[in-house]
């Protein structure tokens, strides 16, 4: 079954999931949510892409572990063309926040956050990026 709304027609799971997508994500309406979604996808696409994005990678993990400092300096040796900025942040005794800035190609960010969350012992890691040209 289809419903058609605003001259889009979408089956009434979908609706109803949409519906749901904008009350979960506070949109204003159906239309902003359509938009952001159109826009997340153009962005993303532009990653596969390889165009130049702009973002951030966020670790977190415990100062005392398994060499964790060492490990994320070698790796990040290697990408400083790419890196703009390394800040940490102790967010308890023994545990860092760390955000670094990235700039470059898309596949290159990720290479670089996989290398990154990847290490042992780092708790979580996620690389955010955003269209930069």
């Amino acid at each position: 079954m289809s419903v058609t709304r605003f001259g889009v027609s979408l089956e009434s799971n979908l609706l109803e999931a949409l519906d749901e997508y904008v009350h979960t994500n506070k949109f204003p309406n159906r239309s902003q949510a359509i938009r952001y979604l159109i826009e997340k996808n153009i962005v993303e696409s532009k990653w596969q892409c390889n165009h130049i994005v702009a973002g951030a990678v966020i670790l977190t993990y415990d100062f005392n572990k398994n060499d964790i400092k060492t490990k994320l300096s070698e790796i990040q040796k290697n990408y400083t063309e790419e890196i703009l900025s390394s800040q940490n942040f102790y967010i308890s005794t023994n545990k860092v926040l760390e955000i670094i800035v990235v700039k470059g190609p898309s596949y290159k960010l990720t290479e670089l956050s996989d290398n990154l969350i990847s290490i042992k012992g780092i708790e979580h890691g996620k690389l955010i990026m955003s269209k930069a040209e």
